[in-house]
């Protein structure tokens, strides 16, 4: 199947998705914030990656995706971004106005089948 990279700082949502995306079938691996994830995308090359918003800053998700499509190696790598921002004092500077680079936008928390629903629909096929 595919390799996904999860970039969020809650253990717990990493731990839970890991399990239901390894049940499907795919390799998982993680990183706890935006440069790490940007540098283990550069590594790992996922076909897939699911990124936080609220990391190491406010925005460290919004900033990953942005330096993402940025470089000619990582910006057709499909992004699930998958943030509790909505419930926070924080979903003001969310930028709504702007193009993400994202694919798809899944508020915490999220059910297993609709995070599989939304993996299925944006793998590269093969």
């Amino acid at each position: 199947m595919a390799k996904i990279l999860i970039v969020d700082d809650d253990p717990d949502f990493t731990d839970a998705t890991r399990i239901v995306l390894e049940k499907a079938g795919h390799t998982v691996v993680n990183a706890v914030s935006g440069d790490k994830g940007f540098q283990r995308a550069k590594e790992e090359k996922p076909d897939l990656i699911v990124l936080d918003v609220i990391m190491d800053s406010v925005l460290d998700g919004v900033s990953m995706s942005q330096n993402m499509r940025e470089d000619p190696e990582m910006r057709d790598i499909p992004i699930i971004m998958v943030t509790s921002i909505a419930n926070t004092d924080y979903a003001e500077l969310f930028p709504s106005d702007e193009y993400l680079h994202i694919r798809a936008f899944l508020t915490k928390p999220v059910s297993p089948s609709a995070l599989l629903k939304q993996v299925d629909k944006l793998l590269p096929k093969k």
